[in-house]
């Protein structure tokens, strides 16, 4: 298990990513040209996700997926999470 760095700190280290309001996580929207470009990031996301053994809580509407990310057994951030927002980041743009 990564060590737990909190949501604040995740936050600083990561554009865009912004602090839960409700819990120690990380959150962030993209928004894509349409569905397919969507459910794209969301494939490649999840074979790295799998990958890491690490999965992300994910809201899909059309072109737009929100994206929470917190490490369940360590009950907030770690770098596990900083590591899959930085590869969400690489994928999206």
């Amino acid at each position: 298990m990564s060590g737990r760095i909190g949501a604040a700190a995740a936050a600083v280290l990561l554009e865009g990513w912004t602090p839960s309001t409700d819990r120690d996580a990380i959150c962030k929207s993209y928004e894509f040209t349409d569905f397919s470009a969507a459910f794209g990031f969301m494939a490649r996301i999840a074979l790295r996700a799998e990958q890491m053994d690490h999965h992300p809580e994910w809201f899909n509407v059309y072109n737009r997926v929100e994206v929470t990310l917190a490490t369940h057994d360590a009950d907030g951030v770690t770098n596990k999470d900083v590591e899959l927002a930085l590869f969400m980041d690489e994928v999206a743009s």
